[in-house]
């Protein structure tokens, strides 16, 4: 059994503590998530985030239980899927069969689906599920500032986290602002853009990074680390897996920095989560 990465944790709303960087396995195809996540787990990782919809939770599990690594020291995430919103139970239990475990220690409300408006259900259920003990920590992903608004007024209960499309193209200002104000941590998925545009061919990035002896895709990252958001940079490459979690031996000036948040251009390559789902 290989040694954790000396990857930092946060402390979510619920005291429970969370790897700041993970491996994410959306798009993953099941014939090698398996291979994934363990290369994964061998090199260090010890936050593994999966959803229903993805169909790879069974792989996931697998490589989980070759790895050897006892249960306390991981951190898993699974998400419940548009179609079950009113019906969390029975979707985590069949989340956690596939998964092989007794629990998770995330589990998400995945998009909020407002033209069927059931995501306020779809969070009660969850809350019922961490006091059931089949999850360690309840959140959601993709909601915006209205929809937390609903959630949070109908229960009294802040999510712990919310995992949203977050890079320096698509900053998310007020959403970030209102989670960050209200103790809600922020997970990025598709951090460095999803390869959609030319980001990592920045010519200012690239001297960033050369004066630090990095790659553009460090310097981004380490960016969001020093922002204080958990990252899920997706790789099906071992060799990257070593680099996006190299990023804890250097610090962007504050112009560097700068120079990044300047990048901001309003741009999103994945759905809008007010529209996604519409039937």
């Amino acid at each position: 059994m290989t040694t954790a990465l000396p990857i930092p944790t946060i402390e979510l709303n619920d005291g429970n503590r969370i790897p700041q960087v993970g491996l994410g396995v959306f798009l993953v195809e099941p014939g090698v998530t398996e291979r994934v996540v363990a290369d994964a787990l061998e090199v260090g990782y010890r936050h593994i985030d999966t959803a229903a919809i993805y169909g790879n939770e069974a792989e996931v599990g697998a490589a989980i239980a070759k790895s050897g690594i006892p249960r306390e020291e991981l951190f898993v995430t699974t998400k419940l899927w548009n179609d079950r919103q009113t019906d969390a139970r029975s979707a985590l239990e069949d989340s956690l069969e596939k998964l092989g475990l007794e629990q998770v220690d995330l589990y998400l409300v995945h998009w909020p689906v407002p033209s069927q408006d059931t995501f306020v259900t779809a969070w009660e259920q969850v809350l019922d599920l961490r006091e059931a003990g089949l999850t360690v920590s309840a959140g959601v992903s993709n909601h915006e500032v209205e929809h937390l608004t609903r959630i949070i007024e109908a229960t009294g209960e802040f999510p712990a986290v919310n995992q949203i499309e977050l890079h320096p193209e698509h900053q998310r200002q007020e959403l970030t602002a209102f989670c960050r104000g209200n103790g809600i941590a922020i997970e990025a998925w598709g951090p460095l853009a999803q390869g959609k545009s030319d980001l990592l061919t920045q010519p200012r990035l690239a001297q960033i990074a050369e004066a630090h002896g990095k790659l553009v895709a460090q310097v981004v990252l380490r960016w969001h680390i020093e922002n204080g958001t958990i990252i899920f940079p997706k790789t099906s490459r071992r060799e990257r897996m070593i680099e996006n979690a190299d990023l804890f031996d250097f610090e962007l000036s504050e112009t560097e920095h700068a120079l990044v948040t300047a990048l901001e251009a309003g741009r999103n390559y994945g759905p809008d989560p007010r529209e996604f789902g519409a039937k």
